[in-house]
C-alpha cells in the first residue's frame, strides 16, 4: 500500500512539472505574428523566429481533392506535379536546381482541403524563394507531352500507394462507405477510373480557376524582418491579378442510422479494421464548442504512447493486438470523424479486437479518467505541439493550415490553451455522445494469400486520416 502511494505521489510530482515546464516554455516562446494584404488579396502571414539564419516561406491554395467534383478526382494533385514542369520564364527543371544552388529546399503536398508549396533557405535568399513562386503562381506551361508523362507517374503512385497495398485499400473503401456523396469519401490521389481519362485542358481550367492570389496565402517564418517581407511580396505577387474565386459548395454529411460493415478481401498477411465515429471538428461548430478539443485528449489517452490505454491493456495486457492507434484532425474543414485501426495479434480474431476496442470506449462512457491520467495525457499532447515549435517548416504549416481552412490562424495560438481547458467529464461526455453503435462505420480487411512473385515485394503501411500526397 506504501508502495503504491508512493508511485501515485511520484507520477503527480512528474506530471505537474511537465506542466511547468511546458506553460513556461509557450510563454516564453510566444511570439505575435505579422498579418498583411496585398491589393490583390493574398494574405501574408509572418512569424519571427531568429534562433536560427534560416526561413521558410509557404504558400497555401485554397484547393484539394474535397473540391473537386465527380469525374476529375484528383486533378488538383496532378496539378501539384505539373507545377514543377517549368514555365515561359523558367523552364521544366530550373525551379528546383535554383533552389539547390541556393542552399535550399522545396516540395509540395496536396491534400483534402489543400494544396500547398514551400521552400526553406538562408534567410538572404527568400527573394529567390519569391521570384520562383510568383512566376509559376500564373505562368505554367502545361504542355500535353509532359502532362501524358506526369500522369502516368500518379497513375503509378496510385497503384503503389493503394491499389497493391491492402491496408490502403480498406481504408479507401472505409471513407467511401462512411462519407457517401461527401468529398471526404473519395481519396486525395483520386479514382484510378477519373486518372486514365483526366486530360490537360481540365487542368488548365482548374488552374486558371483556383491558383489566384486571393485563393492563396503566403507564410513566412524565421529570420526576417516583417517590414522586409511585405516589401519583397507586394515586389513580386503584388503585380498578379486576381480572378474571382467562388466560395466552395457546403457539404453535409448524412446522418448514420445504424452500424455499417464492409469488408475487403486483398492480399495481405495480417487482417486489419478500421472502426470509426462521425464526430465534430471546430469548423462544425458544435453546440458545445469544447468538443472537438475533448475528443482530442481522449484520443491521446487511448493512444498516446507506451503508457496510453490501447497499447498498455489491449497490446501488453490482454496481448489481443499487436498494434492499435487512433486518428482524429480537430481541424478538418468540413467533418470531424475519429478512426481506430489495428492488426489482431496471431491467435486472436478481428471480432476479439473490434470487442475489447468497444470494451475500452465504455470504459471511457461509464468513468471519468482520474486526474492524474488526464494531466500525464494533456501534457504529453501539449508538449507534442510545443516541441513542433523548434521547426520553422511546422511553425509555418500550422499557420497555413488555420487560415486556409478556416480563415483564422489564431486557431493555431490558441490550440494548447483550449486542451489545458479539457475535463474529465467533457471527454466522458463525448464518449457517451459519439461512440454509439448507430454512429458507428467498421472496415475489415480479409487477407487473402499472396502470390510468390509478390511477397518479397509487399508490405503494407498505416493511414491516416490527413491524407496527404507529396509532388516529389
Amino acid at each position: 500500500m506504501i508502495g503504491q502511494s508512493l508511485k501515485r505521489v511520484v507520477q503527480i510530482f512528474i506530471v505537474t512539472l511537465m506542466m511547468l515546464s511546458i506553460n513556461g516554455f509557450a510563454a516564453a516562446d510566444k511570439s505575435d505574428v505579422t498579418e498583411a494584404m496585398l491589393d490583390n488579396g493574398m494574405k501574408i502571414l509572418i512569424k519571427q523566429d531568429h534562433r536560427a539564419p534560416v526561413v521558410v516561406a509557404q504558400v497555401w491554395y485554397r484547393i484539394g481533392s474535397s473540391y473537386e467534383p465527380d469525374g476529375i478526382t484528383g486533378v488538383s494533385h496532378v496539378l501539384e506535379h505539373m507545377m514543377f514542369k517549368g514555365t515561359g520564364k523558367y523552364p521544366k527543371g530550373e525551379f528546383n536546381r535554383i533552389i539547390a544552388e541556393n542552399g535550399g529546399k522545396d516540395n509540395a503536398f496536396t491534400g483534402r482541403d489543400y494544396t500547398a508549396y514551400f521552400q526553406t533557405l538562408e534567410k538572404s535568399r527568400l527573394a529567390v524563394s519569391m521570384e520562383l513562386e510568383s512566376d509559376r503562381m500564373q505562368g505554367i506551361l502545361l504542355d500535353e507531352d509532359e502532362f501524358a508523362k506526369e500522369l502516368n507517374v500518379v497513375i503509378e503512385e496510385r497503384r503503389l500507394r493503394t491499389e497493391d497495398k491492402a491496408e490502403s485499400k480498406v481504408y479507401e473503401k472505409y471513407n467511401e462507405a462512411a462519407f457517401p456523396g461527401h468529398p471526404y469519401g473519395r481519396p486525395v490521389i483520386g479514382w484510378m477510373r477519373d486518372l486514365e481519362k483526366l486530360e490537360v485542358d481540365e487542368l488548365k481550367k482548374w488552374y486558371q480557376r483556383y491558383y489566384s492570389p486571393a485563393n492563396a496565402v503566403l507564410v513566412v517564418v524565421g529570420d526576417v524582418d516583417p517590414a522586409e517581407v511585405i516589401a519583397m511580396a507586394k515586389k513580386y505577387y503584388g503585380p498578379l491579378k486576381s480572378t474571382a474565386v467562388e466560395s466552395p459548395e457546403k457539404h453535409v454529411v448524412v446522418n448514420q442510422k445504424a452500424t455499417k460493415r464492409i469488408t475487403v478481401k486483398a492480399p495481405a498477411n495480417v487482417p486489419y479494421v478500421i472502426i470509426g465515429f462521425h464526430v465534430p471538428a471546430v469548423a462544425n461548430k458544435p453546440e458545445n464548442d469544447w468538443e472537438p478539443y475533448a475528443l482530442e485528449v481522449m484520443s491521446a489517452i487511448l493512444d498516446g504512447g507506451s503508457a496510453a490505454r490501447f497499447s498498455d491493456q489491449l497490446v501488453r495486457g490482454q496481448q489481443v493486438a499487436t498494434a492499435v492507434s487512433t486518428s482524429y484532425d480537430p481541424f478538418a474543414r468540413l467533418a470531424g470523424h475519429f478512426l481506430i485501426s489495428g492488426n489482431p495479434a496471431r491467435d486472436k480474431s478481428i471480432g476479439q479486437l473490434e470487442k475489447a476496442v468497444l470494451e475500452q470506449l465504455k470504459m471511457l462512457q461509464g468513468k471519468p479518467v482520474s486526474e492524474t491520467e488526464l494531466q500525464r495525457v494533456k501534457a504529453q499532447v501539449i508538449a507534442s505541439n510545443v516541441y513542433e515549435r523548434d521547426s520553422v517548416f511546422y511553425q509555418g504549416m500550422k499557420l497555413g493550415l488555420m487560415e486556409t481552412m478556416h480563415n483564422d490562424w489564431r486557431l493555431s495560438e490558441t490550440h494548447n490553451d483550449r486542451l489545458q481547458a479539457v475535463t474529465a467529464e467533457q471527454v466522458k461526455y463525448v464518449a457517451r455522445k459519439y461512440f454509439q453503435p448507430e454512429n458507428m462505420t467498421v472496415a475489415v480487411l480479409d487477407p487473402q494469400p499472396i502470390p510468390s512473385n509478390e511477397k518479397s515485394a509487399k508490405t503494407d503501411s498505416k493511414i491516416s486520416s490527413k491524407e496527404q500526397y507529396n509532388a516529389n
